[in-house]
């Protein structure tokens, strides 16, 4: 199966980048072709309405949420990517549509989405909401749960550009967890069926993006969905959307997510998961905090009257301007920092810091410097 080519024929082209909304999403939701399978199941605190999405008549149930986190969007593309695919007419579609029934969230938190926050308008992390409740939005998905009863839950996530596979030097593009359902994060039943389409997700994701997986950490906390619904007894699957080289809009990111999406349900149609898979599932590399997005090496400044090297990352801080979305690089660390890696590196080789200011690289100042008056970098990049 050609997912590259699945994905380009199913790719909503309506919505792109990281800024997603619910105005960017609702005349999807309003289409012809899917209106009649969307419901309004709630409102956010700021009264936006909560949308679901539900297509299928098959046995198994998978319910799937994205954008709990408001600033976490890549996944939402990818969800409609592939409800588009659900409604393609084709021997696939209605091959899936015959096995599975899904349910759809593909917006839970509308006001934090407007505001390009994690949190909520109550600023409430729902992802740590899940005992207690108190948030219109996770009871919204809470009752969702215990109404639908689904076969399994997929919690839908990006990352940050921190993350890499290990100690690899590569990023970690997506990464999966079955989160654990107690304290000793012991594997049963429902948490294998987990683990082992985890592992056959990686199995097909390898072959696009070679060393680009990783495994997010498995500490047990009841307050988190995934693994509240894994303690009572869902299988419950985490994606985490991350970094692909130089696509800080996330367009390559979101296909690997659809082909992650679309594989899943391949796996479970053809029940070709029938062994025990957790070595495999254990030989995914964790996830690591290793990356900045700008590292410059073997930098000279003067500190104090003394000469001296050393090295610098600066990190993209998104701020929302007037509506739009600004990556606007900081610098945040200087030091050593042989440990960590840079999506874009620059080797200075001993050339000398200035800037517009005290011609030190300072933790909070804007990236615009340049290096001996011949290489000038504005907002981390080189200035062209």
């Amino acid at each position: 199966m050609d997912l590259e080519l699945l994905f380009n024929q199913n790719k909503e082209n309506t919505i792109q980048g990281r800024y997603i909304t619910l105005e960017n999403i609702e005349p999807l939701l309003n289409k012809e072709s899917l209106k009649k399978d969307v419901t309004i199941i709630g409102e956010s605190v700021l009264g936006k309405p909560i949308y679901s999405y539900q297509k299928g008549s098959g046995k198994t149930k998978i319910y799937l949420w994205s954008q709990m986190h408001g600033n976490e969007s890549t996944t939402t593309k990818a969800l409609f990517d592939f409800i588009n695919l659900l409604n393609n007419g084709s021997d696939l579609a209605k091959d899936l549509l015959n096995r599975f029934t899904f349910y759809c969230i593909p917006m839970l938190n509308p006001d934090g989405a407007k505001l390009y926050t994690r949190a909520n308008a109550n600023n409430i992390d729902l992802n740590r909401d899940s005992q207690d409740l108190t948030q219109p939005e996770s009871k919204i998905l809470r009752a969702v749960f215990e109404d639908f009863k689904p076969d399994y839950c997929f919690n839908l996530h990006d990352q940050r550009t921190i993350f890499g596979v290990a100690d690899t030097g590569k990023p970690a593009t997506v990464s999966f967890l079955a989160p654990s359902y107690n304290e000793e994060r012991e594997v049963n039943e429902s948490r294998l069926k987990a683990i082992n389409l985890i592992a056959g997700i990686t199995e097909v994701l390898q072959n696009y993006i070679p060393g680009q997986i990783g495994r997010f950490d498995d500490s047990f906390n009841i307050n988190c969905i995934g693994d509240t619904f894994q303690y009572l007894g869902v299988p419950t699957i985490l994606f985490e959307a991350g970094h692909y080289p130089d696509d800080y809009e996330r367009e390559k990111t979101r296909k690997f997510v659809f082909m992650s999406l679309l594989t899943s349900f391949i796996i479970l149609n053809e029940n070709v998961i029938v062994d025990n898979r957790n070595d495999k599932y254990l030989n995914i590399p964790q996830n690591n905090v290793v990356f900045f997005d700008f590292i410059y090496k073997n930098v000279k400044i003067n500190y104090d009257g003394n000469e001296i090297i050393t090295n610098f990352v600066a990190q993209y801080k998104e701020e929302l301007i007037d509506n739009k979305l600004n990556f606007n690089a900081y610098i945040v660390e200087v030091g050593d920092l042989k440990k960590y890696f840079g999506h874009f590196e620059y080797d200075a080789k001993g050339a000398l810091y200035q800037d517009d200011f005290d011609n030190l690289p300072k933790i909070g100042q804007i990236a615009n410097f340049n290096f001996d008056k011949k290489v000038f970098f504005l907002n981390g990049k080189i200035k062209k």
